[in-house]
């Protein structure tokens, strides 16, 4: 499940995770990696001809860097930047750029909540997954806005959330996502009108309409993440992870008790470990050209 952009450690701190956590680490290494296999590649979307003339690419909320690292490798030509304010997620996707030895690719901590470190018109492309929570919902349009300042004219904002955080047909699997959905409403993250959704993907078009983008384009990507599906261990070690450390939030939030989470949890990695696990991950890109 996503809920990716590794924000924390700020007195403001709005992500629900907790971003220094080695926990969160792993977990979004293997998010990214089964994030960028279901999209088709690093730039899934873009014609040959655009990815042709990326030069300086940004990606925001980088985490432990793999989309970085995976663009970098692919296209030695282009410079691969990420930003996140995890001190532990950018140390270690430098690490990992220096023993790789991709000179293309650099990080740096910085928050996306505020003004980020760059001239104006430093990027030809900026690349955004799952800020959804990080990002309250009156964040949204100064986010988009600040993105766009990095991108020259031509630049192409990208943004990919999640539509939701898996659909199956067994029980504790639906309540875990619902819980989330309510958690996030409750916190102001997202659009939904009662929490009944995440409310995000309905919103990113309008977002780069009200920017002045032009171009605007969207695709929606599906990940199978049913019992002997390929993608079946790295979505229960997702899961796994993400659930253990949303569940202080589900109990902050006034929607279930201690114990009853952790029944649930429990009840929930024993229908993913099922023969008859069945479940989908849906979410969605929707991308612009600065005007």
């Amino acid at each position: 499940m996503p809920i990716d952009s590794t924000e924390s450690n700020a007195d403001h701190n709005t992500y629900v995770f907790d971003a220094e956590s080695t926990t969160e680490l792993s977990r979004l290494m293997t998010q990214d990696r089964i994030t960028t296999q279901a999209m088709g590649g690093s730039f899934s979307g873009l014609t040959n001809e655009e990815v042709e003339g990326l030069h300086n690419v940004l990606d925001v909320a980088c985490g432990p860097g793999g989309w970085v690292l995976d663009a970098a490798f692919a296209y030695p030509d282009i410079q691969v930047a990420g930003i996140d304010i995890s001190t532990i997620m950018v140390h270690y996707a430098n690490t990992r750029a220096s023993s790789q030895g991709l000179s293309n690719a650099s990080f740096g901590v910085m928050d996306i909540t505020q003004p980020l470190d760059f001239a104006s018109g430093a990027f030809d492309l900026v690349n955004v997954r799952f800020v959804g929570g990080v990002l309250l919902r009156d964040a949204w349009a100064p986010f988009v806005a600040e993105c766009t300042r990095l991108l020259h004219p031509g630049g192409i904002l990208r943004l990919t959330e999640a539509i939701d955080w898996g659909v199956s047909t067994t029980p504790a699997f639906e309540q875990m996502g619902a819980l989330l959905n309510q958690a996030l409403w409750r916190t102001k993250h997202g659009f939904s009108p009662d929490g009944r959704t995440v409310g995000l993907t309905p919103m990113l078009p309008t977002l780069l309409r009200a920017a002045g983008y032009q171009n605007i384009q969207i695709k929606a990507h599906v990940l199978d993440q049913s019992a002997g599906a390929p993608a079946w261990v790295d979505s229960y070690r997702n899961y796994e992870a993400a659930y253990a450390q949303l569940q202080p939030l589900f109990v902050k939030t006034g929607l279930i008790t201690k114990e009853d989470v952790e029944q649930l949890y429990q009840q929930l990695l024993a229908e993913i470990h099922s023969d008859d696990f069945r479940a989908m991950w849906n979410f969605m890109t929707a991308w612009g050209t600065k005007a």
